[in-house]
């Protein structure tokens, strides 16, 4: 099934933490953002703090996907701008998300934690039980017929959400060497994967469920999403490298396990997409495996190729379709500055080959260099939705918040695209 053409930012304070720890970005220089682009960022961010209740009395109002980018773009604003308040609110945003969609619905019968644990052991192991999606409806229950339309608009567990969870929570621990984010992050892998992946009656291959309800016992769309596997190869395989001596990987086994699992479902994945949502994760994939081969984390460089080869093959289709001509009524922005913030990727995988950094072989660099002419697709997107007329659609107003945090994600990249090391 493909991702849903509509999302809703939905439906709540944490303690900082101490996070001033030093950290080195892989040996990269990138180029600096201009201060426009800074200013916009931390604008846009500020914004979506005071009207989701991060920074204001407003109620919390929290959706996954839309947060676990929140997460990074605070960390990366720490590090651009060394205002150590953005990592606190990377870390109160943290706190929210889990108490908020780490426990059941307000309006559920359930109360509590959505693993089953006790409050003291939830508190602890915030992540265990997975984390709802934050959507505005009920999720379906097992007694109600299936709605196709409607199941976009209701709650319960994505696979590929949560993948993005996992890699915001590392990213925390990676920018403050604070080992319990990245524990969070191995147990909702662990959680996640016996979950979602089963075996079939008489087939050899597992499969994964697109869907699950909020207490992962049962299914509500049983179709596989085309890049959960992926998802779920390169996040564990990010999990699984070392951060810093002091920081670990928790339940290596557990996740080398699950990545065996993945891997063997990827082989048979078809991953070329026009979505430009889908391409541009495939391109931000690519970006982390090069520099997971870096960190001495894995050698798949092949992955790298088909990923290439796969956004390649998308993008071409993508730019001859003229949805980019089309009015911006017409138009989804967090699918473009998906495809946006992918093109980024491209540009710093590039960079790593002009440095030497890089240790991709010719035939990826050949992909490279093929994808560089649509580049400045990247950059037209941005600026499209930079324009403030175009931010007064009924298509961005009705999907505000994540329409400007991806933006903010692409004005402000590293902190959702750079593996940062700690010393």
């Amino acid at each position: 099934m493909r991702e849903p053409r509509k999302m809703h930012p939905a439906v709540t304070e944490t303690q900082p933490v101490d996070a001033a720890v030093n950290h080195q970005q892989l040996e990269r220089s990138p180029k600096p953002m201009s201060n426009a682009e800074i200013e916009q960022a931390v604008a846009l961010m500020e914004g979506f703090g005071q009207r989701t209740g991060l920074t204001s009395q407003q109620d919390p109002r929290r959706y996954l996907w839309t947060d676990a980018f929140a997460v990074c773009n605070f960390l990366g604003l720490a590090r651009t701008t060394g205002n150590q308040r953005y990592t606190e609110l990377a870390l109160r945003l943290v706190d929210q998300v889990h108490h908020s969609l780490g426990k059941h619905r307000t309006d559920s019968p359930a109360r509590g934690w959505i693993s089953g644990l006790s409050e003291p052991e939830g508190e602890a192991h915030p992540t265990r039980g997975g984390l709802r999606i934050g959507k505005a409806l009920p999720e379906r229950r097992a007694d109600e017929s299936f709605d196709q339309q409607l199941e976009w608009e209701r709650d319960g567990q994505y696979f590929h959400y949560l993948t993005k969870w996992m890699h915001a929570l590392d990213q925390v621990t990676r920018s403050t060497g604070e080992p319990r984010y990245r524990r969070w992050a191995s147990e909702l892998a662990v959680a996640a994967h016996d979950a979602f992946s089963y075996l079939p009656p008489a087939h050899h291959r597992l499969r994964m469920y697109w869907k699950m309800s909020i207490d992962l016992s049962r299914p509500l769309v049983s179709s596989m999403g085309q890049h959960d596997p992926l998802d779920g190869y390169v996040t564990f395989m990010q999990l699984s490298a070392k951060v810093s001596e002091q920081v670990e990987s928790l339940d290596k086994k557990g996740l080398v396990r699950a990545r065996t699992q993945f891997s063997t479902m990827l082989q048979s994945s078809e991953l070329a997409t026009a979505d430009p949502l889908g391409i541009g994760g495939m391109l931000a994939d690519a970006y982390r495996v090069e520099q997971l081969i870096r960190l001495d984390a894995t050698t798949d460089d092949a992955l790298i190729k088909r990923l290439l080869d796969a956004a390649l093959s998308g993008i071409r289709t993508y730019a001859d379709s003229g949805e980019l001509e089309a009015p911006a009524h017409y138009r989804l922005a967090f699918r473009e500055l998906g495809l946006s913030i992918g093109l980024e990727a491209v540009k710093r995988m590039h960079e790593d080959v002009l440095q030497k950094r890089s240790s991709l072989g010719p035939q990826e660099r050949g992909r490279l260099e093929a994808l560089l002419q649509y580049v400045p697709i990247g950059d037209e997107i941005e600026s499209f939705w930079r324009q403030p007329g175009h931010q007064g659609t009924d298509t961005w107003l009705e999907h505000r918040d994540i329409n400007e945090v991806m933006l903010a994600t692409r004005l402000a990249a590293d902190g959702f695209l750079d593996l940062v090391t700690t010393d």
